[in-house]
């Protein structure tokens, strides 16, 4: 058996005329998370879609735990738990009657479902709220519903899209800490357009804009390409624009108001030196400088144009 619970080759899709993804190949092993990175229709939707027997691909094949999802996609979704953006919840049934159904949808052994509901329950810290309706649930217990939905059948592999969305910063430190739990017994694939979720969460990434893969590595490889970009800087007083543009390491200089400026540079350090010398020169009161990381968008940028030279 391979050690892979995800292979993919050479796989493409196409909507009528235009390709939303293009001839993307990978290999995830089993255990760990693994990040699927990209903005808003980068192709991540249809990538899941398509590894969860949801869409049938216009070229190649993905293969689940050795089974070829295309020839047979039954057997291959036995081995998958999926947790789209929106839980697919039904509000008017109770937790345990939601996840009885969960089990009867995944074909479960009737003598094993008692104990697999009681299981998941536990696991996602909602086994109080067993007797609780749907709809009088908080966004984040409901996504915790939605997780337990998607492991109650014990899959090798579990994919979340965009798992944190919505939710306020407790719920997300909450569900990041189950998804690393539930990632020790199996593989996860988390997929999101947000930065910080997959440095906060994922061993590994895969990024993927415009439908092709642009990257492959660790986090720590991937932070690489995340530098400081820009400099927001507030002042007391109105400072002298044409003189901060005249600065060698400056490119542009935005005016965002209430005497807020940021400022893109070259040179993170030869910046903010002449900021506090130059600060002092002219009495500009200078009241705060913030580094600015980079947006995905220069991300991809610069992981474009080093595919390009490779």
């Amino acid at each position: 058996m391979s050690d892979s619970i995800l292979k993919i080759e050479h796989l493409s899709h196409r909507y009528s005329v235009q390709w939303a993804v293009r001839d993307i190949s990978l290999e995830i092993p089993r255990r760990g998370i693994y990040g699927l990175l990209g903005s808003n229709g980068a192709g991540k939707s249809t990538m899941m879609n398509i590894i969860c027997g949801v869409l049938r691909q216009t070229e190649g094949d993905v293969f689940v735990h050795g089974v070829n999802t295309k020839t047979d996609p039954i057997a291959a979704k036995r081995h998958i738990g999926f947790l789209p953006q929106k839980p697919p919840l039904y509000e008017e049934l109770t937790v345990e009657e939601y996840l009885r159904h969960a089990a009867d949808v995944r074909d479960m052994e009737t003598r094993d479902r008692k104990r697999a509901i009681d299981e998941v329950l536990e696991i996602c810290s909602i086994a109080h709220f067993r007797k609780r309706l749907l709809r009088n649930l908080s966004g984040g217990y409901q996504q915790r519903v939605g997780i337990a939905q998607a492991i109650i059948h014990h899959p090798e592999l579990v994919i979340f899209d965009e798992p944190t969305n919505g939710l306020d910063p407790n719920q997300i430190i909450e569900i990041r800490r189950l998804i690393k739990d539930i990632a020790e017994e199996r593989t996860v694939i988390l997929s999101t357009h947000i930065l910080s979720e997959v440095q906060a969460t994922c061993d590994e990434i895969f990024m993927i804009e415009q439908g092709k893969l642009i990257f492959t590595g660790s986090v720590e490889e991937f932070d690489n390409y995340i530098v400081p970009s820009t400099l927001l800087l507030r002042f007391g007083s109105q400072p002298d624009i044409e003189l901060l543009r005249r600065i060698p390491c400056v490119g542009e200089v935005d005016d965002l108001g209430g005497n807020q400026y940021r400022v893109h540079f070259s040179d993170a350090r030869e910046l903010t030196d002449q900021m506090v010398l130059l600060s002092g020169q002219h009495s500009w009161h200078l009241q705060e400088m913030i580094l600015e990381k980079s947006s995905l968008d220069t991300i991809f940028a610069a992981l474009s144009k080093k595919s390009r030279k490779s």
